[in-house]
Formats: C-alpha cells, structure tokens, sequence
C-alpha cells in the first residue's frame, strides 16, 4: 500500500483555532479510516512546518481525504510520496 508524507501548515484560520487543532485531527483520521486511509503517525513540530502526517492508502483515496481537509480551510498540505528501503532496492536492481 502506498505511503504518503504531509509537510502540514496551518492557515490563519487553522492558527486561530488551534485549540481546536487535535479535534480537527481527530476526525480527519476517523474520515481516513472510512476511506481507506491509516495514519501511521502525526507530530505536531517547530519550524518551517506545523505539522508532519506519515498515512498510508490508495493513492486515490490519499488524494480526495487531503482535498476534503484543504477544503475546511484549516490547513495546508506538501505532500510526498514515500518509499521504503526495501522498495528502493528493488528500485535500484532495475538499474542494470
């Protein structure tokens, strides 16, 4: 299954409630899981980026759950799509 990395950002809506942030992530997480989305973990961090979201899903239902929660208004995504060791050895091997 496809894994995926968000550099999350708070908007200034997102900012003003940020109480309100562990909620909001609460219930993107129950709306992931009824559309096939496991997020593996979550970090509120310091820096360039508000938060960190490593999921894993189709990359069709990755997609539409980050659009429903860009669409909210709270927060804004850079998302990756990641790749594990092994999966970059097999990367590699087809190099020739």
């Amino acid at each position: 299954m496809p894994k995926f990395v968000s550099l999350v950002n708070l908007t200034d809506q997102g900012a003003r409630n940020i109480k309100e942030s562990p909620q909001r992530f609460e219930a993107f997480q129950a709306m992931g899981k009824k559309m096939g989305i496991k997020i593996e973990s979550v970090y509120y961090t310091q820096g360039q980026y508000d938060m960190v979201v490593v999921l894993e899903g189709s990359d069709e239902a990755g997609m539409v759950s980050l659009l429903k929660l860009v669409s909210l208004g709270n927060a804004r995504f850079q998302t990756m799509r990641a790749f594990s060791v092994d999966e970059m050895k097999g990367f590699i091997s087809k190099m020739g």
